[in-house]
């Protein structure tokens, strides 16, 4: 799969959001409740007439982070990328993940850090021993200079403690 766009992710939120709907057992307009919109604008996307805003594809993002549907569409954590595509290259350490267990390929792992493909969307992360995410991003030869980055902060910190 190629570097997905905000509008590839609207086409795919919006094709998936009746679906969604029946996951939670949602009625159209307990819905369209939920999501702030019109039960007409539901309809419209669910009809496939019109696709979901970007904002409101981020709103489903957060609110349904938990869904089969979108972890089988997006992923281990929809918000995740979101984040991705919007940022390029998310560089803050974040949340703890399930440590890629199911939707995540073992790259690279040096220490207490290991590089993981993500087998869906294709994006790269590091994550920590500990299982936190410390970067996101597309790009391949960023996401191992972060890495090696993080390898020679560790071992010069440990060389510091000797």
């Amino acid at each position: 799969m190629t570097n997905l766009t905000k509008d590839d992710l609207q086409d795919i939120v919006s094709k998936k959001i009746r679906l969604l709907r029946s996951e939670y057992n949602f009625s159209q307009d307990k819905m369209a409740e939920v999501l702030g919109i019109s039960k007409k604008t539901l309809i419209q996307i669910e009809k496939e007439r019109s696709k979901a805003s970007w904002t409101l594809v981020m709103a489903i993002c957060g609110l349904f982070r938990e869904s089969e549907i979108l972890k089988m569409i997006l992923g281990e954590d929809p918000i995740e990328l979101v984040e991705t595509i919007v940022f390029k290259n998310v560089a803050v350490p974040k949340n703890i993940t399930g440590g890629g267990k199911v939707w995540w390929k073992n790259i690279e792992g040096k220490g207490k850090f290991k590089i993981q493909k993500n087998i869906i969307t294709s994006h790269y992360r590091i994550i920590d021993g500990n299982n936190r995410r410390w970067y996101s991003s597309y790009d391949k030869e960023y996401t191992f200079q972060k890495f090696n980055e993080l390898i020679s902060e560790v071992s010069n910190d440990e060389k510091e403690a000797e």
